[in-house]
């Protein structure tokens, strides 16, 4: 009874700080506890948390919840150098492993980039860049190693994301939460055009969440294809229309390209001619409808998914403006601006640079601006190793059910990285730490893969 009554003086004092350290400490010690018992639940943990983040906007104040992403990974490490020797370490000798540890130096070497960012900058934006990739990659190379956590992985995405569409459609239908009111009053001029709410969900941003519903759906529908079995493929097509509804009610129009790049990717690689082609039709037949008819205007939607193939659109134009003044700047500097020069790092820590003016409007952009030409080509370089051997690993396994779901995850990674030409896609959550653990399953494919019935499998060389 005393503790009660010092907890509510305190709380009127205070507010909801008392009691919310409270309910986070009855949350963090057991958490904790089977934390450095099972570090597996860390990774289960960054993903669902990066899918709900931004339900944290219902609390209100200052405290900086994303960095919860980075003390739960820290802590995994931590709690697998307890257990190192339950883990075969050779699952994390590979060119993916390598690459990101590559990436991960490179941006450490960035502090002394002659720009002279700010540090504080250059650590925030660090963390979407590289620091989580670094981090997450291994991480589920060492512990997600059998078929059931692929599944796991799939189901996760795949339900939390319907849950992402179901609260946008409670969002436009029925009203928003009182956090998600205050988010709108604050962007209003991006989240509200001409009276119809651009949804945003419970991520960060319409841009993010109309993205990686489109990634999601990819994922969704090309298992609604697969050899499984009848009841799975309807759920699966239930929650691909869904995720559809979600990307329309987005208002986003990047999402549009994520879907149609990610459906080609998902056609071309599965050694199947008489599905690219049909499917490659009909993709046309979509493209020539969108782009050369009316049908559907009278759908705010499907309109404002039209005007993404406008090349006169004044939206498209603006970003081609922004994108040669920064060529004439970048010109002289091939080494760019440094990380967290530009965005919202740029204007919170590198206020009044040149850099922080100018709207990058897309991560590939924002990439050339922070890391210059020679960072560019070294990131897309990456970028697009890692998509050909995705592809090649899918391409040479046998069991049509693995393939199948590997199948979507490299076309989901494809959609979201093209995306990216348009929006920030890539490197905002959840969508960055499902292409991160997307790569691991796929990388980790070969020695998940069985022959088909009646077939040796070859033993390795």
């Amino acid at each position: 009874m005393l503790l009660a009554l010092v907890v509510g003086w305190l709380t009127a004092r205070t507010g909801i700080a008392i009691p919310g350290l409270l309910i986070a400490l009855a949350l963090a010690v057991p958490f904790l506890i089977a934390l450095f018992g099972q570090p597996r639940i860390g990774v289960l943990a960054v993903l669902v948390y990066c899918f709900v983040l931004f339900l944290t906007r219902e609390l209100g104040g200052s405290i900086p919840y994303g960095m919860a992403v980075d003390g739960i990974l820290v802590l995994s490490w931590v709690a697998v150098a307890f257990t190192h020797e339950r883990y075969d370490w050779q699952n994390i000798n590979n060119d993916l492993c390598l690459v990101s540890a590559g990436w991960f130096l490179l941006n450490i070497l960035e502090i002394a980039n002659p720009a002279g960012s700010s540090l504080l900058g250059w650590y925030q934006e660090m963390r979407s860049t590289t620091l989580y990739w670094f981090l997450s990659v291994p991480l589920a190379m060492l512990l997600f190693n059998q078929r059931k956590d692929l599944n796991l992985f799939l189901f996760l995405i795949i339900g939390l994301s319907v849950l992402g569409a179901l609260n946008g459609l409670k969002q436009l239908y029925i009203g928003l939460f009182p956090g998600e009111q205050a988010f709108l009053d604050e962007n209003t001029k991006t989240h509200l055009l001409w009276g119809k709410l651009r949804v945003f969900s419970f991520y960060s941003d319409a841009g993010q969440f109309g993205a990686s519903q489109a990634h999601i759906l990819v994922v969704a529908l090309v298992l609604a294809l697969g050899p499984f079995k009848p009841w799975k493929r309807v759920l699966l097509a239930a929650a691909a229309a869904i995720l559809l509804v979600g990307m329309l009610i987005s208002g986003t129009r990047g999402a549009l390209f994520a879907l149609m790049i990610g459906i080609a990717f998902a056609l071309l690689i599965s050694k199947n001619i008489k599905v690219f082609v049909l499917g490659t039709l009909l993709a046309l037949g979509a493209f020539y409808v969108l782009k050369y008819t009316k049908i559907g205007d009278s759908n705010y939607n499907i309109y404002r998914m039209r005007t993404a193939l406008d090349p006169e659109d004044a939206s498209f134009n603006v970003r081609l403006q922004n994108q040669q003044v920064l060529r004439d700047y970048l010109s002289s500097r091939p080494l760019g601006g440094g990380v967290g020069s530009i965005g919202n790092s740029g204007i919170h820590y590198n206020a009044g640079t040149y850099l922080s003016t100018v709207p990058p409007d897309s991560y590939w952009v924002k990439v050339w601006a922070m890391y210059g030409i020679v960072g560019f080509t070294i990131w897309l370089g990456i970028m697009l190793y890692i998509l050909g051997k995705c592809c090649g690993i899918v391409w040479r396994i046998r069991d049509p059910l693995l393939r199948t779901k590997l199948i979507a995850l490299t076309a989901g990674f494809a959609g979201s990285l093209f995306a990216s030409y348009g929006n920030e896609v890539i490197n905002f959550m959840p969508s960055a730490i499902v292409v991160y653990l997307s790569w691991a399953f796929v990388f980790r494919g070969p020695q998940l893969d069985t022959a088909p019935e009646g077939e040796v499998k070859p033993i390795p060389l």
